[in-house]
């Protein structure tokens, strides 16, 4: 009998589309992801549905839309019950199951222990957990003042404490670096104990410890290259920031990023100005007009170093499969949750801004070579990230869930039904109140805006006060939107939801959204900040 085909699951934190050379990245080197690539199938337009990191991690995990598994927002843990694609695959085809790296399905900020995820690292516990076998966790930094932070944050407290502050502080947005850039600093942490090192350390231990004969289906979490922008000083030297350009989707100048923002949504130029906050995607006290050209320059420079230190984890993680003759049998996955600003429209984090430098995911599909003969493809039709959990099934041999709301990605394009995907926004503070729709479809990306719900409570004021209900200054009242030709406009500059001569096709394009999303939602409160 054929030993079902392994899964290996890699997904990174935050990272843009063109972080990879198979994507267009210039100056990080990503060889083995740039392999996998070349060996199988690259999609061009895979999307997130949520762009941060709760929701789109439990889409990951479920298959499912956000206004279905209920995560619609940060600070909401995924209930306990919910469907897991691990525990599908261990249960109907007996896979061998593990989750090593980033989990953040519960909120992070929880020095209260309030929940399991986080008080599995507190007592050390790596059992079962959400469908997997085996679960160690790690964030971006080993601790939060003194408050450990996953598996890798008891590791380093217990055996290399003098590196538990090493790491830059999480969305202070304190300066630092050499241009004083927001959340950088020169980190003194070795090499080997940074914690891209230590998930795949992790994550080569427990491929040797298994039975060959038993399929396994092992995610690989890793937390960059989501901020802090901290990767060791050793490694600094790979890429320096004072020989870097602008990125592409920085418009060059204070007054063209004004003129660019002034023709949208109203808060996409208050962030800029610092008269709206973003408080759902980044640091509060941030302001992008303040970031300085060489302030973004080194910013970029330390994501391309920590992208070169994934695409080299991979590569550890690989050769080990091939030692253990694995790698024949093994399918490679590898995608992120959500995309960066990075300098685009001069901005940094995420947030409600559904545009490419968030949405836009690299994803790669590397089959197995004993599954046959592999054509490699560039595939352009529209996947999402619920479209994973059909396609592990399909691997597996086994049906999907009844519960997923994907379809297993396709091979070419043209095949499946794969011809828009779907994101959506719905605000974590109830003072902000801002609702979000997009569908992209036919080159076209286009955001519905919902009527602001600000001041309505959602949960989070149970813990944080009624503070968090008075409304900011900006309110929607349902009308506004964004629509951009993502092939025309690659950094979507021109807001074109108020072109008359796209009149038909916008009301053809929001009527193909709401159409496409399921009726049903999930509604769970809000419990804490991130």
């Amino acid at each position: 009998m054929t030993t079902p085909r392994n899964i290996l699951f890699i997904t990174t934190d935050q990272q843009r589309y063109d972080a990879l050379g198979c994507n267009g990245n210039t100056i990080a080197r990503t060889p083995v992801l740039d392999g996998l690539a070349a060996a199988g199938y690259r999609y061009e337009r895979a999307y997130n549905q949520n762009t941060v990191c709760m929701p789109a991690r439990s889409t990951l995990l479920t298959g499912q839309y956000v206004r279905t598994h209920g995560v619609v927002a940060n600070g909401i843990p995924l209930p306990e019950d919910a469907p897991s694609v691990a525990a599908h695959l261990r249960d109907r085809a007996g896979y061998r199951t593990a989750l090593i790296g980033k989990a953040h399905f519960e909120p992070a900020f929880d020095p209260q222990y309030r929940y399991t995820e986080t008080r599995r690292a507190a007592t050390g516990a790596t059992g079962s957990w959400r469908g997997f076998d085996y679960a160690v966790q790690a964030a971006h930094a080993a601790a939060f003042d003194d408050f450990r932070i996953g598996h890798y944050g008891d590791w380093i407290a217990t055996e290399h404490s003098e590196f538990l502050h090493a790491y830059a502080d999480l969305l202070g947005a304190r300066p630092g670096g050499d241009t004083g850039a927001p959340e950088a600093k020169h980190n003194v942490i070795p090499r080997d104990l940074y914690h891209t090192d230590w998930v795949a350390d992790r994550t080569v231990e427990w491929l040797r410890a298994q039975n060959p004969a038993d399929p396994f289906f092992c995610w690989v979490s890793f937390p960059d290259p989501h901020h802090p922008w901290d990767p060791p000083t050793s490694e600094m030297s790979r890429v320096d920031w004072r020989d870097l350009d602008l990125p592409a989707g920085h418009p060059g100048s204070d007054e063209e990023i004004r003129r660019i923002l002034a023709n949208r949504p109203a808060h996409w130029l208050a962030y800029y100005e610092g008269t709206w906050a973003n408080a759902e995607g980044g640091p509060m006290a941030f302001v992008p007009e303040r970031l300085t050209h060489n302030q973004i320059r080194e910013i970029n420079a330390r994501v391309h170093v920590m992208n070169e230190l994934i695409d080299e984890a991979c590569g550890r993680i690989l050769t080990c499969l091939r030692a253990l003759g694995l790698s024949e049998n093994t399918d490679v996955v590898f995608t992120t949750d959500h995309g960066e600003m990075q300098g685009d429209y001069g901005f940094l984090y995420k947030g409600p801004f559904h545009v490419d430098a968030l949405m836009r995911l690299p994803l790669v599909w590397r089959p197995a070579p004993s599954a046959g003969p592999v054509v490699p493809a560039v595939i352009s039709d529209p996947v999402g990230q619920l479209d994973l959990a059909p396609t592990f099934c399909a691997i597996a041999g086994i049906p999907p869930a009844d519960w997923m709301q994907g379809n297993a990605l396709p091979f070419a394009d043209g095949e499946g039904r794969h011809e828009r995907v779907l994101c959506e926004w719905d605000s974590q503070f109830p003072g902000y109140g801002m609702h979000m729709r997009t569908i992209y479809r036919d080159g076209w990306l286009c955001t519905a805006y919902g009527t602001s719900t600000a001041g309505r409570p959602n949960g989070l004021e149970k813990t944080w006060g009624d503070a968090v209900l008075t409304p900011t200054w900006i309110q929607y009242d349902g009308t506004e939107g964004e629509l951009y030709h993502v092939h025309d406009d690659p950094h979507q500059w021109h807001n074109r939801w108020d072109d008359p001569s796209l009149a038909s096709l916008r009301a053809d394009l929001v009527a193909d959204l709401h159409d496409s999303l399921p009726g049903e939602t999930r509604t769970l409160e809000v419990e804490a900040p991130a």
